[in-house]
């Protein structure tokens, strides 16, 4: 996968850089950046892979919203997962 900002100028118009002399936003070139992403073949084809687990995936939004999925015992394991990657 590869992200690549490019920018494109959108107003042609030469810039003037003397010294002394002012110009207004109307004689200045403008960038407008566009972003664009490439997928590999593989990512492309994982992307389209459906193996999530719908169920799951309800079951947790369910706890969730209920204010129930979140518990010390989690976060614990979360952040001891976390401090093994980057330790």
């Amino acid at each position: 996968m590869q992200i690549r900002r490019t920018t494109q100028l959108n107003n042609t118009q030469p810039l003037n850089f003397r010294a002394g002399k002012k110009t207004n936003a109307s004689q200045t070139s403008t960038f407008a950046p566009m972003d664009q992403l490439d997928l590999s073949v593989e990512a492309q084809r994982l992307s389209q892979a459906n193996d999530i687990r719908q169920e799951r995936v309800a079951h947790i939004k369910s706890q969730i919203a209920q204010g129930v999925y979140e518990t010390p015992e989690k976060i614990d394991a979360a952040v001891d997962r976390m401090l093994d990657e980057f330790a």
